[in-house]
């Protein structure tokens, strides 16, 4: 059913995405699925920091290589074959990249963790709110 897992992490702040990790897993393992992680890091202001721009490519090559760090540890987490376990990061708004991905890869199902609700949730809306929202495949949101 599921053969390519589209997963979002916040490898920043993994209590997010624990629990989800094991939903993927289980998923992956029953159906011999792939995974795909993909950390999504705030775009930077290119237009207003026109003058550092130099200084924001060090940072965002930082970044990726952190991130990808803390991913290829993520991978860990997975009983499933490393070889079926992709790692991407990309910058922009989460859902519009999640979004898009979705729409580029043949991902089967996107999934998602989701802190509990709040009244900040309830006004501003959440990540995995706003994709669940606009998604046009299954998401599975985990809390």
């Amino acid at each position: 059913m599921y053969k390519n897992i589209l997963m979002p992490v916040d490898v920043f702040e993994m209590d997010l995405s624990d629990k989800a990790v094991r939903h993927a897993a289980n998923l992956a393992k029953e159906e011999g699925a792939a995974i795909t992680l993909v950390n999504i890091l705030p775009s930077s202001s290119r237009s207003l920091l026109r003058g550092f721009n130099a200084d924001i490519k060090k940072f965002e090559e930082y970044m990726t290589n952190e991130s990808e760090k803390k991913m290829s540890e993520l991978k860990r987490l997975f009983d499933i074959a490393p070889e079926n376990i992709h790692c991407t990061v990309r910058f922009g708004n989460v859902r519009d990249e999640i979004i898009a991905m979705s729409k580029e890869g043949e991902y089967d199902i996107i999934v998602i963790g989701s802190k509990n609700p709040s009244i900040t949730t309830h006004l501003l809306g959440s990540n995995a709110e706003s994709i669940l929202r606009y998604a046009r495949i299954p998401v599975l949101v985990v809390r």
